[in-house]
């Protein structure tokens, strides 16, 4: 192993953290408060980001520069350069949050290697959107891993896992939250074990890979005469961003909250207005059972209650939706 800092107890790991977005920040703040020590911090390169496209430092970047780590933002992970920068970091361990796909030269450098926080249970949710397609296909749990990176995507031996309940109104910026607190845990937890050569790993069971790939702006328009839980759980599953979404009046309307209303299956089209009042709410028939919404945003106007629209567009009973 190579030498550790001076002044720094026998238990110092030096540690390059890998991450992107807020979801990297928990696992990132945590490991600066524990005894082993950030040597560089590898994140995307700033991107044009809103209306006039400024560059703009991914969370992680400004997180960093905030606390005076080392920042590397590569263009290509396989450039002779950056793996040159990363040797001289002399990292003993390389951590991964929600990052890129690296190359097996980079992943391969550290002596105790490079294991990965993923936000599903694997072998379950393989990919690079796993909280949002837990809570689209319905799953009532999921939780943390971590592993060690193989070549494969998501494939590394199994380190530690945590379970976390989905409950039932959760959207994905919620679940991301809590899942991003406790993984940051999780992984602490895991780099001690490695730190102490105590860290046991179990082989993925293939048999029970299921894929999260990235969500498309195809796969956000809801389709009204899909079951009403398939649509809630669109709604839920892509909230707040990308956002799922539908028509109104020619316009899209973006659906971030919405809730089942039991005991009733309703018996009209699906995608009409059942009723939009301010004692029922907007009520919407699905393909089976009626949806309520709750918090929606229109083309070019900001995100509001179904209250506050009902105020502002007079909604008639029978419009339709889609």
């Amino acid at each position: 192993m190579h030498s550790r800092s001076s002044g720094k107890s026998k238990d110092v790991m030096r540690i390059v953290f890998m991450g992107t977005p807020e979801f990297a920040l928990p696992s990132l703040e945590l490991l600066l408060k524990s005894e082993h020590q950030v040597v560089g911090v590898v994140t995307q390169p700033d991107k044009p980001k809103g209306r006039g496209l400024k560059l703009s430092a991914s969370p992680v970047k400004e997180f960093a520069i905030k606390h005076n780590l080392k920042v590397l933002t590569p263009e290509d992970l396989k450039s002779e350069e950056f793996y040159q920068t990363l040797s001289e970091l002399k990292p003993d361990l390389t951590v991964v949050v929600a990052f890129r796909i690296l190359p097996e030269r980079v992943f391969g450098l550290p002596p105790y290697g490079t294991i990965n926080l993923h936000a599903s249970l694997l072998p379950k949710y393989r990919g690079a959107a796993p909280i949002n397609w837990a809570i689209i296909k319905g799953e009532k749990r999921t939780g943390v891993t971590t592993f060690f990176i193989q070549r494969k995507v998501d494939t590394g031996n199994i380190i530690l896992q945590k379970e976390v309940e989905i409950s039932p109104e959760e959207t994905c910026g919620e679940l991301s939250l809590k899942l991003s607190k406790i993984g940051a845990e999780v992984l602490l937890e895991t780099i001690n074990l490695i730190e102490k050569k105590e860290a046991k790993t179990q082989p993925q069971n293939e048999l029970e890979a299921t894929p999260a790939p990235k969500i498309t702006d195809e796969l956000c328009k809801i389709d009204w005469s899909r079951p009403v839980e398939e649509v809630n759980n669109l709604t839920r599953g892509v909230s707040p961003t990308p956002g799922a979404f539908t028509f109104f009046r020619g316009k899209l309307l973006k659906i971030y909250k919405a809730e089942i209303v039991t005991g009733q299956e309703g018996s009209t089209e699906p995608g009409r207005i059942i009723s939009a009042d301010k004692s029922t709410g907007i009520l919407v028939q699905a393909g089976r059972g009626i949806l309520k919404l709750k918090e929606l945003q229109l083309e070019g106007k900001k995100k509001i209650t179904a209250d506050e629209f009902l105020r502002g567009y007079r909604i008639e009973a029978g419009e339709k939706l889609g």
